[in-house]
């Protein structure tokens, strides 16, 4: 297995960060197998989505939705609804498992990968790569 980790300024704002460009440059090393990605944090997630039409904001606005930035969390400390921040990966996963062919991520035509932080309080974040090959 080979594995790489690089850094994300996610900034003060909830958002959700294209980072399909660094991980195509990680597998582009290498044949086919999978690359596994991981964000080691328990406030963030790994989605899978199009990017650029609005699904992002669209996520964030569900988000908002199922888990309110409100006093109801029982996780208190930092900003005002943090505690959604530590329930937001049981629906986003800190994950994803993706296929690589001949050295390109197998997406879809709009797919990306994206980095999904709705913690305001921790601007900086690691992402893990991880490619196995087949």
């Amino acid at each position: 297995m080979h594995s790489r980790t690089f850094r994300v300024h996610t900034g003060v704002t909830e958002s959700v960060l294209d980072i399909t460009g660094q991980c195509a440059d990680f597998v582009s090393e290498y044949d086919d197998g999978l690359l596994h990605v991981f964000v080691p944090h328990a406030t963030a997630g790994i989605a899978i989505l199009e990017t650029g039409a609005g699904s992002d904001a669209d996520l964030l606005a569900a988000l908002a939705d199922l888990l309110p930035a409100d006093d109801r969390w029982r996780h208190r400390h930092g900003s005002p609804g943090h505690g959604r921040s530590h329930v937001m990966p049981a629906l986003v996963p800190p994950y994803a498992t993706l296929p690589v062919l001949h050295g390109r991520l197998a997406l879809g035509t709009w797919q990306s990968i994206c980095l999904v932080d709705l913690n305001v309080d921790n601007p900086d974040r690691e992402v893990r790569l991880s490619f196995v090959s087949a």
